[in-house]
């Protein structure tokens, strides 16, 4: 654990009780002395640090050392259409994408898109906090919604696509924008309209699963 949210974190003292008592003392096992890390959600880029004065059986009292501006966050921006899939998919590789450090997702209503998917941002984002507590990264991903192909591109012409073709990338370094079609990829109307825009592939013979495309993108253009 990097640091922890706290919406006091900047305050002269913070009280932990409850859950965060518990995990502080019973779990990760701090003891008086000890430094923690904090960040407030309305503050985020500032890194306040704290010292373990008072352990109790139910509560726990801790004194601000320092609060300073410390970002952290990828060197590179990109942000990533999908076509939207499952939420459970979604939600297994959000973490790795948060900690890659992808800036944005654009989601992407597809006429391959099951409509019945729902997307629930504010549970995204509860997954989200908890890989960035992990990873140290002081940024949410940012989420968008696109209802079709057409207007994603229309905001994003310079897009590169992922798609079945003979094509690789050469230079993942200039990519900013990528996107990824859903299970079964685009249809033959969606490739008409991504026809002027550069095509790629990965490097392997196997067949990825969206959410396996987008990660690994991502990692290649990013770490």
């Amino acid at each position: 654990m990097i640091y922890i949210f706290d919406d006091e974190a900047g305050s002269q003292t913070l009280h932990a009780r409850g859950d965060l008592h518990k995990y502080l003392i019973k779990v990760r096992r701090h003891r008086k002395g000890d430094e923690l890390s904090f960040r407030a959600r309305k503050n985020i880029e500032i890194l306040h640090r704290y010292r373990v004065d008072v352990v109790e059986p139910r509560s726990a009292k801790l004194s601000l050392i320092s609060s300073k501006p410390e970002e952290v966050k990828s060197e590179k921006n990109l942000h990533v259409g999908w076509c939207i899939v499952d939420a459970n998919s979604i939600e297994k590789v959000l973490p790795s994408l948060c900690e890659v450090g992808v800036k944005k997702i654009s989601f992407i209503s597809c006429e391959r898109s099951q409509k019945n998917f729902k997307l629930d941002f504010k549970r995204f984002e509860r997954i989200m906090e908890a890989s960035m507590q992990q990873c140290g990264r002081s940024s949410y991903i940012e989420f968008d919604t696109c209802k079709n192909i057409k207007e994603f591109i229309e905001r994003n012409p310079e897009s590169k696509v992922f798609d079945f073709c003979d094509e690789t990338l050469s230079d993942y370094g200039s990519v900013e924008t990528i996107l990824v079609g859903c299970e079964g990829g685009f249809s033959p109307k969606e490739r008409e309209l991504l026809s002027s825009l550069e095509r790629f592939r990965l490097g392997t013979p196997m067949v990825l699963r969206s959410e396996s495309a987008v990660l690994a993108i991502a990692s290649k253009i990013l770490l």
